[in-house]
């Protein structure tokens, strides 16, 4: 009988952890307090940023949705030339990954003309959602 009450709490935690993945992976968020006025540049980045807007992208390696991102950001970017999308390597970057605190690839982060944060995507993000979030950065760069 123990088995069994063992079994079926096992299972309530991993389903209720599989819904709560579900609902948050791929949501946008905004900038997080940590990550208030923090600004990144071309010097941190190696990479120019976007005269509007910037796409972020940590990755690593081994991360299948990782790829699936980038694609689909390269594919948003294309039809946006004001708009940059750069990639990094979460292993060989763990300044930018613990000072951004990432904790799973892949994370994006959204910075404005600035290089303000402004978004953070945790997961393999949705194109709505990243076409709403670049939307809400390029209106109020416009005004």
């Amino acid at each position: 009988m123990t088995g069994f009450i063992v079994l079926a709490i096992a299972v309530a935690v991993s389903v209720a952890f599989g819904l709560y993945r579900l609902l948050t992976d791929g949501r946008i968020r905004g900038a997080r307090r940590r990550d208030a006025g923090l600004r990144l540049g071309a010097q941190e980045l190696g990479q120019e940023l976007g005269s509007s807007a910037t796409f972020v992208q940590f990755s690593s390696a081994v991360c299948a949705p990782c790829r699936t991102a980038s694609r689909l950001l390269t594919d948003v970017v294309r039809d946006a030339p004001a708009v940059a999308h750069i990639e990094v390597d979460a292993e060989t970057r763990l300044d930018l990954v613990e000072q951004l605190n990432i904790t799973r690839t892949p994370t994006v982060v959204l910075l404005d003309q600035h290089g303000v944060v402004r978004h953070r995507i945790v997961g393999a993000p949705r194109k709505p959602d990243l076409l709403h979030a670049l939307h809400q950065v390029l209106t109020s760069a416009a005004a």
